[in-house]
Protein backbone atom coordinates (compact mmCIF):
# COMPACT_ATOMS: atom_id res chain seq x y z
CA UNK A 1 0.00 0.00 0.00
CA UNK A 2 1.10 3.25 -0.80
CA UNK A 3 1.85 5.66 2.23
CA UNK A 4 0.25 9.89 1.67
CA UNK A 5 2.86 12.36 1.81
CA UNK A 6 4.12 13.95 5.15
CA UNK A 7 2.37 17.05 5.02
CA UNK A 8 5.93 18.77 5.02
CA UNK A 9 7.61 18.29 2.41
CA UNK A 10 11.74 17.75 2.10
CA UNK A 11 13.83 19.80 -0.38
CA UNK A 12 13.87 17.77 -2.15
CA UNK A 13 10.24 17.04 -2.55
CA UNK A 14 9.39 20.94 -2.58
CA UNK A 15 11.64 21.66 -5.72
CA UNK A 16 10.30 18.36 -8.10
CA UNK A 17 6.71 19.45 -7.02
CA UNK A 18 7.42 22.54 -8.77
CA UNK A 19 8.02 19.77 -11.82
CA UNK A 20 5.45 17.43 -11.63
CA UNK A 21 8.20 15.05 -10.28
CA UNK A 22 6.79 13.74 -7.15
CA UNK A 23 6.02 9.71 -8.01
CA UNK A 24 2.68 7.92 -7.15
CA UNK A 25 4.40 6.66 -4.43
CA UNK A 26 4.77 9.80 -2.50
CA UNK A 27 1.72 11.65 -3.23
CA UNK A 28 -0.83 9.19 -3.53
CA UNK A 29 -3.87 9.53 -0.67
CA UNK A 30 -6.66 7.35 0.15
CA UNK A 31 -8.66 10.30 1.72
CA UNK A 32 -9.15 13.79 0.12
CA UNK A 33 -8.36 15.33 3.75
CA UNK A 34 -5.42 13.48 3.48
CA UNK A 35 -3.93 15.43 0.52
CA UNK A 36 -1.53 18.37 1.53
CA UNK A 37 -2.29 21.75 0.82
CA UNK A 38 0.82 21.97 -1.86
CA UNK A 39 -0.24 25.30 -3.02
CA UNK A 40 0.70 26.74 -0.21
CA UNK A 41 3.79 24.61 0.69
CA UNK A 42 5.10 25.80 -1.91
CA UNK A 43 5.28 29.25 -1.70
CA UNK A 44 8.99 29.42 -0.16
CA UNK A 45 10.09 27.88 -3.42
CA UNK A 46 7.84 30.22 -5.35
CA UNK A 47 10.19 32.79 -3.44
CA UNK A 48 13.13 30.92 -3.72
CA UNK A 49 13.21 30.56 -7.70
CA UNK A 50 11.98 33.99 -8.31
CA UNK A 51 15.27 35.59 -6.46
CA UNK A 52 17.10 32.69 -8.61
CA UNK A 53 15.86 34.47 -11.81
CA UNK A 54 16.10 38.30 -10.43
CA UNK A 55 19.94 37.54 -9.77
CA UNK A 56 20.54 35.59 -13.18
CA UNK A 57 18.34 38.49 -15.31
CA UNK A 58 20.97 41.30 -13.22
CA UNK A 59 24.37 39.07 -13.71
CA UNK A 60 23.02 38.48 -17.73
CA UNK A 61 22.09 42.88 -17.82
CA UNK A 62 23.37 44.16 -15.34
CA UNK A 63 20.30 45.57 -14.04
CA UNK A 64 17.04 44.76 -12.43
CA UNK A 65 15.27 43.69 -15.50
CA UNK A 66 11.37 43.68 -13.75
CA UNK A 67 9.30 46.63 -12.39
CA UNK A 68 8.03 46.41 -8.94
CA UNK A 69 4.58 47.22 -9.78
CA UNK A 70 3.94 44.58 -11.86
CA UNK A 71 5.28 42.03 -9.50
CA UNK A 72 3.52 43.04 -6.78
CA UNK A 73 0.41 43.13 -8.60
CA UNK A 74 0.97 39.85 -9.87
CA UNK A 75 1.35 38.51 -6.67
CA UNK A 76 -1.57 40.52 -5.33
CA UNK A 77 -3.79 39.00 -7.83
CA UNK A 78 -2.25 35.40 -6.70
CA UNK A 79 -3.21 36.06 -3.48
CA UNK A 80 -6.69 36.89 -3.98
CA UNK A 81 -7.29 34.43 -5.78
CA UNK A 82 -6.69 32.14 -2.82
CA UNK A 83 -8.55 33.71 -0.17
CA UNK A 84 -12.03 31.83 -1.10
CA UNK A 85 -10.55 28.81 -0.28
CA UNK A 86 -10.43 30.01 3.83
CA UNK A 87 -14.04 30.12 3.61
CA UNK A 88 -14.12 26.39 3.21
CA UNK A 89 -13.81 24.07 -0.58
CA UNK A 90 -13.92 25.71 -3.18
CA UNK A 91 -16.85 24.41 -6.36
CA UNK A 92 -14.20 22.13 -7.96
CA UNK A 93 -13.81 19.77 -5.45
CA UNK A 94 -17.56 20.54 -4.27
CA UNK A 95 -18.83 19.68 -7.50
CA UNK A 96 -16.17 16.88 -8.28
CA UNK A 97 -17.22 14.82 -5.09
CA UNK A 98 -20.80 15.06 -5.46
CA UNK A 99 -20.52 13.60 -8.58
CA UNK A 100 -18.69 10.64 -7.16
CA UNK A 101 -20.84 10.11 -4.69
CA UNK A 102 -23.60 10.32 -6.34
CA UNK A 103 -23.36 9.15 -9.89
CA UNK A 104 -19.48 7.13 -10.25
CA UNK A 105 -19.53 4.32 -12.52
CA UNK A 106 -16.66 2.51 -11.75
CA UNK A 107 -13.88 2.92 -8.81
CA UNK A 108 -10.21 3.06 -9.83
CA UNK A 109 -8.13 1.67 -6.37
CA UNK A 110 -6.36 5.15 -5.26
CA UNK A 111 -2.86 3.27 -4.72
CA UNK A 112 -2.67 2.41 -8.15
CA UNK A 113 0.17 4.02 -10.10
CA UNK A 114 -1.99 3.11 -13.00
CA UNK A 115 -4.77 5.50 -11.38
CA UNK A 116 -2.21 8.42 -11.01
CA UNK A 117 -0.74 8.41 -14.22
CA UNK A 118 -4.65 8.54 -15.78
CA UNK A 119 -5.68 11.22 -13.75
CA UNK A 120 -2.26 13.11 -15.13
CA UNK A 121 -3.59 12.92 -18.62
CA UNK A 122 -7.42 13.58 -17.52
CA UNK A 123 -6.31 16.57 -15.37
CA UNK A 124 -4.17 17.98 -18.39
CA UNK A 125 -6.87 17.13 -21.41
CA UNK A 126 -9.29 19.19 -18.98
CA UNK A 127 -7.07 21.31 -18.95
CA UNK A 128 -6.42 22.14 -22.05
CA UNK A 129 -10.19 22.55 -23.19
CA UNK A 130 -11.10 24.78 -19.81
CA UNK A 131 -7.91 27.37 -21.36
CA UNK A 132 -8.88 27.23 -25.10
CA UNK A 133 -12.74 28.04 -23.94
CA UNK A 134 -10.77 30.49 -21.65
CA UNK A 135 -9.81 32.30 -24.52
CA UNK A 136 -12.77 31.44 -27.29
CA UNK A 137 -15.59 32.14 -24.76
CA UNK A 138 -15.85 36.13 -23.69
CA UNK A 139 -17.44 35.68 -20.39
CA UNK A 140 -14.47 32.60 -19.83
CA UNK A 141 -11.90 35.54 -20.77
CA UNK A 142 -13.42 38.09 -18.62
CA UNK A 143 -12.44 35.49 -15.72
CA UNK A 144 -8.95 34.53 -17.28
CA UNK A 145 -7.65 38.04 -18.72
CA UNK A 146 -5.98 38.70 -15.29
CA UNK A 147 -3.34 36.19 -15.55
CA UNK A 148 -2.57 37.89 -19.20
CA UNK A 149 -2.78 41.22 -17.96
CA UNK A 150 0.93 41.54 -16.93
CA UNK A 151 3.33 43.57 -19.68
CA UNK A 152 5.99 41.34 -18.15
CA UNK A 153 6.91 38.00 -18.46
CA UNK A 154 8.85 36.53 -15.43
CA UNK A 155 8.01 33.93 -12.58
CA UNK A 156 5.73 36.69 -10.93
CA UNK A 157 3.37 36.91 -13.63
CA UNK A 158 2.69 33.00 -12.93
CA UNK A 159 1.23 34.19 -9.76
CA UNK A 160 -1.22 36.98 -11.50
CA UNK A 161 -4.01 34.16 -11.23
CA UNK A 162 -8.38 34.62 -11.79
CA UNK A 163 -10.77 34.37 -8.61
CA UNK A 164 -12.77 33.68 -11.13
CA UNK A 165 -11.60 30.92 -13.33
CA UNK A 166 -12.29 28.21 -10.94
CA UNK A 167 -16.06 29.13 -11.21
CA UNK A 168 -16.02 27.71 -14.96
CA UNK A 169 -13.11 24.98 -15.04
CA UNK A 170 -15.23 22.75 -12.19
CA UNK A 171 -17.09 21.78 -15.64
CA UNK A 172 -14.54 20.46 -17.46
CA UNK A 173 -13.04 18.30 -15.09
CA UNK A 174 -16.35 16.77 -13.85
CA UNK A 175 -16.08 13.32 -16.38
CA UNK A 176 -13.50 11.90 -14.38
CA UNK A 177 -15.56 11.83 -10.86
CA UNK A 178 -17.07 9.03 -12.43
CA UNK A 179 -14.00 6.84 -12.11
CA UNK A 180 -11.62 8.73 -10.87
CA UNK A 181 -11.23 9.23 -6.25
CA UNK A 182 -11.37 12.56 -5.50
CA UNK A 183 -7.88 12.43 -3.49
CA UNK A 184 -6.36 11.58 -6.68
CA UNK A 185 -8.00 14.28 -8.53
CA UNK A 186 -7.13 16.88 -5.98
CA UNK A 187 -3.42 15.96 -6.14
CA UNK A 188 -3.26 16.44 -9.84
CA UNK A 189 -5.38 19.51 -9.97
CA UNK A 190 -2.75 21.12 -7.89
CA UNK A 191 0.44 19.46 -9.44
CA UNK A 192 -0.66 20.48 -12.98
CA UNK A 193 -1.03 24.30 -11.54
CA UNK A 194 2.25 24.43 -9.79
CA UNK A 195 3.93 23.06 -13.13
CA UNK A 196 3.02 25.82 -14.72
CA UNK A 197 4.78 28.00 -12.42
CA UNK A 198 8.62 27.72 -13.58
CA UNK A 199 7.56 28.20 -17.31
CA UNK A 200 6.92 32.12 -16.79
CA UNK A 201 10.34 32.71 -17.50
CA UNK A 202 12.81 34.67 -20.40
CA UNK A 203 15.97 32.87 -18.55
CA UNK A 204 15.08 29.54 -20.10
CA UNK A 205 15.62 29.15 -24.15
CA UNK A 206 14.93 26.19 -26.27
CA UNK A 207 15.12 22.94 -24.27
CA UNK A 208 15.94 19.86 -27.31
CA UNK A 209 13.44 16.96 -27.44
CA UNK A 210 11.39 18.26 -24.82
CA UNK A 211 9.53 20.91 -26.86
CA UNK A 212 8.22 17.80 -28.68
CA UNK A 213 6.14 16.97 -25.08
CA UNK A 214 6.39 19.39 -22.86
CA UNK A 215 4.74 22.83 -22.50
CA UNK A 216 8.04 24.57 -21.90
CA UNK A 217 8.71 28.30 -21.59
CA UNK A 218 9.48 28.92 -25.23
CA UNK A 219 5.62 28.03 -25.91
CA UNK A 220 4.31 28.89 -23.27
CA UNK A 221 6.19 32.79 -23.94
CA UNK A 222 4.45 32.42 -27.59
CA UNK A 223 1.22 32.20 -25.54
CA UNK A 224 1.39 35.05 -23.30
CA UNK A 225 2.31 37.30 -26.56
CA UNK A 226 -0.06 39.75 -28.13
CA UNK A 227 1.92 39.21 -31.79
CA UNK A 228 -0.62 38.50 -33.83
CA UNK A 229 1.08 34.99 -34.32
CA UNK A 230 1.06 34.47 -30.72
CA UNK A 231 -3.26 35.39 -30.23
CA UNK A 232 -5.21 32.18 -29.06
CA UNK A 233 -1.66 29.32 -29.72
CA UNK A 234 0.09 26.99 -27.19
CA UNK A 235 -2.61 26.48 -24.70
CA UNK A 236 -0.98 23.02 -23.19
CA UNK A 237 -0.80 23.08 -19.25
CA UNK A 238 1.86 20.57 -18.78
CA UNK A 239 1.55 18.53 -22.04
CA UNK A 240 2.03 20.35 -25.30
CA UNK A 241 0.50 17.32 -27.14
CA UNK A 242 -3.12 18.48 -27.01
CA UNK A 243 -2.31 21.58 -28.83
CA UNK A 244 -0.07 19.55 -31.69
CA UNK A 245 -3.23 17.68 -31.51
CA UNK A 246 -5.90 19.84 -32.15
CA UNK A 247 -3.88 22.61 -34.24
CA UNK A 248 -3.25 25.08 -32.07
CA UNK A 249 0.48 24.55 -31.65
CA UNK A 250 3.03 27.70 -32.55
CA UNK A 251 6.63 27.84 -32.35
CA UNK A 252 8.13 30.69 -30.84
CA UNK A 253 9.85 33.48 -33.66
CA UNK A 254 10.07 36.56 -33.08
CA UNK A 255 10.82 38.45 -29.89
CA UNK A 256 6.94 38.41 -28.34
CA UNK A 257 5.33 41.21 -26.62
CA UNK A 258 3.41 40.35 -23.49
CA UNK A 259 0.07 41.15 -22.03
CA UNK A 260 -2.93 42.19 -23.79
CA UNK A 261 -4.06 43.33 -27.07
CA UNK A 262 -5.31 46.10 -25.48
CA UNK A 263 -3.42 46.82 -21.94
CA UNK A 264 -5.48 47.68 -19.18
CA UNK A 265 -2.99 50.18 -17.51
CA UNK A 266 -4.18 49.38 -14.25
CA UNK A 267 -2.52 47.81 -11.26
CA UNK A 268 -5.60 47.81 -9.09
CA UNK A 269 -6.08 44.09 -7.80
CA UNK A 270 -10.70 44.51 -8.31
CA UNK A 271 -9.73 46.30 -12.00
CA UNK A 272 -7.45 44.00 -12.73
CA UNK A 273 -9.74 41.06 -12.04
CA UNK A 274 -13.03 42.43 -13.35
CA UNK A 275 -12.38 45.38 -15.92
CA UNK A 276 -13.53 42.97 -18.78
CA UNK A 277 -16.65 42.01 -17.20
CA UNK A 278 -17.45 45.36 -16.67
CA UNK A 279 -17.04 45.91 -20.85
CA UNK A 280 -18.97 42.78 -21.40
CA UNK A 281 -21.89 44.64 -19.50
CA UNK A 282 -21.61 47.77 -21.58
CA UNK A 283 -21.07 46.17 -24.30
CA UNK A 284 -23.96 43.46 -23.79
CA UNK A 285 -26.29 46.44 -23.13
CA UNK A 286 -25.43 48.30 -26.04
CA UNK A 287 -25.74 45.55 -28.82
CA UNK A 288 -29.02 45.42 -29.86
CA UNK A 289 -30.85 41.97 -30.48
CA UNK A 290 -31.28 39.29 -28.22
CA UNK A 291 -29.14 37.10 -30.20
CA UNK A 292 -26.49 39.48 -30.32
CA UNK A 293 -26.63 39.88 -27.16
CA UNK A 294 -26.07 36.21 -25.98
CA UNK A 295 -22.99 36.10 -28.58
CA UNK A 296 -21.40 38.60 -26.86
CA UNK A 297 -21.31 36.27 -23.97
CA UNK A 298 -20.48 33.36 -25.37
CA UNK A 299 -18.66 33.76 -28.38
CA UNK A 300 -15.02 35.00 -28.57
CA UNK A 301 -13.79 38.59 -27.31
CA UNK A 302 -13.46 40.09 -30.64
CA UNK A 303 -16.65 39.22 -31.96
CA UNK A 304 -18.82 41.78 -32.92
CA UNK A 305 -22.48 41.66 -35.13
CA UNK A 306 -21.49 40.17 -39.08
CA UNK A 307 -18.09 38.98 -37.71
CA UNK A 308 -16.72 34.94 -37.23
CA UNK A 309 -17.13 33.85 -34.02
CA UNK A 310 -14.26 34.75 -32.57
CA UNK A 311 -13.39 37.76 -34.00
CA UNK A 312 -11.03 38.71 -37.08
CA UNK A 313 -7.33 38.26 -37.22
CA UNK A 314 -6.97 41.15 -38.66
CA UNK A 315 -8.65 43.53 -36.04
CA UNK A 316 -6.01 43.07 -33.38
CA UNK A 317 -3.20 46.06 -33.04
CA UNK A 318 -0.04 45.92 -34.85
CA UNK A 319 2.88 45.11 -32.31
CA UNK A 320 5.91 47.42 -33.11
CA UNK A 321 8.38 45.71 -31.12
CA UNK A 322 8.43 49.56 -29.43
CA UNK A 323 5.86 49.11 -27.15
CA UNK A 324 6.18 50.52 -23.86
CA UNK A 325 4.62 49.16 -20.48
CA UNK A 326 2.37 51.39 -18.41
CA UNK A 327 5.13 51.90 -15.36
CA UNK A 328 3.71 55.63 -13.69
CA UNK A 329 6.56 56.99 -12.11
CA UNK A 330 6.29 57.79 -8.46
CA UNK A 331 8.80 58.71 -5.47
CA UNK A 332 11.21 55.89 -4.56
CA UNK A 333 9.98 56.20 -0.65
CA UNK A 334 6.77 55.72 -1.86
CA UNK A 335 7.89 52.86 -3.57
CA UNK A 336 9.59 51.85 -0.20
CA UNK A 337 6.58 52.27 2.01
CA UNK A 338 4.18 50.08 -0.80
CA UNK A 339 7.14 47.41 -0.63
CA UNK A 340 7.27 47.51 3.54
CA UNK A 341 3.44 46.89 3.60
CA UNK A 342 3.47 44.57 0.99
CA UNK A 343 5.50 42.13 3.00
CA UNK A 344 3.79 42.75 6.07
CA UNK A 345 0.60 41.95 4.07
CA UNK A 346 1.64 38.96 3.19
CA UNK A 347 2.93 37.93 6.38
CA UNK A 348 -0.81 38.38 7.91
CA UNK A 349 -1.86 36.40 4.72
CA UNK A 350 0.49 33.36 5.82
CA UNK A 351 -0.69 33.41 9.09
CA UNK A 352 -4.20 33.53 8.64
CA UNK A 353 -3.63 30.19 6.46
CA UNK A 354 -1.84 28.67 9.27
CA UNK A 355 -4.59 29.40 11.69
CA UNK A 356 -7.64 28.85 9.51
CA UNK A 357 -8.55 25.92 11.39
CA UNK A 358 -8.94 27.10 14.72
CA UNK A 359 -9.79 30.74 13.96
CA UNK A 360 -13.49 31.95 14.21
CA UNK A 361 -15.18 32.87 10.80
CA UNK A 362 -15.61 36.54 11.89
CA UNK A 363 -11.77 36.79 12.74
CA UNK A 364 -11.11 34.85 8.57
CA UNK A 365 -13.73 37.59 7.09
CA UNK A 366 -11.65 40.44 8.78
CA UNK A 367 -8.67 39.06 7.57
CA UNK A 368 -9.72 38.60 3.97
CA UNK A 369 -11.36 42.38 4.26
CA UNK A 370 -8.09 43.64 5.60
CA UNK A 371 -5.77 41.83 2.99
CA UNK A 372 -7.97 42.75 0.18
CA UNK A 373 -7.93 46.52 1.65
CA UNK A 374 -4.30 46.47 1.87
CA UNK A 375 -3.80 44.95 -1.67
CA UNK A 376 -6.27 47.59 -3.19
CA UNK A 377 -4.17 50.47 -1.71
CA UNK A 378 -0.92 49.46 -2.94
CA UNK A 379 -2.36 49.01 -6.20
CA UNK A 380 -3.44 52.31 -6.09
CA UNK A 381 -0.28 54.11 -4.94
CA UNK A 382 1.29 52.19 -7.48
CA UNK A 383 -0.84 53.84 -10.50
CA UNK A 384 -0.13 56.96 -8.68
CA UNK A 385 -3.51 57.85 -7.81
CA UNK A 386 -4.88 61.10 -6.04
CA UNK A 387 -6.80 59.13 -4.30
CA UNK A 388 -4.37 56.58 -2.85
CA UNK A 389 -3.91 58.65 0.34
CA UNK A 390 -7.44 58.79 1.59
CA UNK A 391 -7.91 54.93 1.46
CA UNK A 392 -4.48 54.35 3.01
CA UNK A 393 -5.49 56.95 5.94
CA UNK A 394 -8.49 54.45 6.42
CA UNK A 395 -6.32 51.41 6.02
CA UNK A 396 -3.88 52.56 8.94
CA UNK A 397 -7.00 53.12 10.67
CA UNK A 398 -8.31 49.90 10.31
CA UNK A 399 -5.66 48.40 11.52
CA UNK A 400 -5.21 50.12 14.60
CA UNK A 401 -8.59 49.41 15.51
CA UNK A 402 -8.21 45.59 14.45
CA UNK A 403 -5.03 44.93 16.18
CA UNK A 404 -6.41 46.53 19.27
CA UNK A 405 -9.36 43.91 19.17
CA UNK A 406 -6.48 41.26 19.14
CA UNK A 407 -5.33 38.75 21.53
CA UNK A 408 -1.94 40.20 20.55
CA UNK A 409 0.73 41.67 23.49
CA UNK A 410 4.23 42.35 23.84
CA UNK A 411 6.58 44.89 22.18
CA UNK A 412 5.43 43.92 18.46
CA UNK A 413 1.74 45.06 19.25
CA UNK A 414 3.23 48.42 20.87
CA UNK A 415 5.73 48.95 18.04
CA UNK A 416 3.57 48.32 15.47
CA UNK A 417 1.23 50.10 16.94
CA UNK A 418 3.05 53.00 16.95
CA UNK A 419 4.51 52.68 13.24
CA UNK A 420 0.57 52.78 11.92
CA UNK A 421 -0.40 55.30 14.12
CA UNK A 422 2.48 57.26 12.43
CA UNK A 423 1.43 56.28 8.70
CA UNK A 424 -1.94 57.55 9.81
CA UNK A 425 -1.12 60.74 10.95
CA UNK A 426 1.32 61.25 7.73
CA UNK A 427 -1.63 60.15 5.43
CA UNK A 428 -4.39 62.31 7.15
CA UNK A 429 -1.82 65.49 7.50
CA UNK A 430 -1.19 64.70 3.37
CA UNK A 431 -4.63 64.58 2.55
CA UNK A 432 -5.36 68.00 4.22
CA UNK A 433 -2.52 69.93 3.79
CA UNK A 434 -2.06 68.22 -0.15
CA UNK A 435 2.12 68.03 0.46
Amino acid sequence: MMRPLQSNLSLSQGVRLLFYALSPSESSCSELEEVPDYVQQATPYFVGLMIIELVINWLRKGQIVFRMNDALTSISAGIVSRLPQLLGRGIELTSYIYIWENFKVYVLPWDSSWTWWIAFLGVDFAYYWLHRMSHEVNIMWAAHQAHHSSEDYNLSTALRQSILQKYFSWIFNLPMALFIPPSVYAVHLQFNLLYQFWIHTEIIGNLGPLELILNTPSHHRVHHGRNPYCIDKNYAGTLIIWDRIFGTFEPEKEKVIYGLTHPINAFEPFWVQFHHLVYILKIFWATPGINNKISVIINGPGWEPGKPRLGCSEDHPLVSGKEIPYNPKIPAWLQMYAVLHFFFILGIYIQIFANNSVASEITILFGIGYVILTLTSIGLMMENRTDAGILEFVRCCAFLYLHELSSMTGPFKLVTEVAFFGCAVFWGLRCVIKF
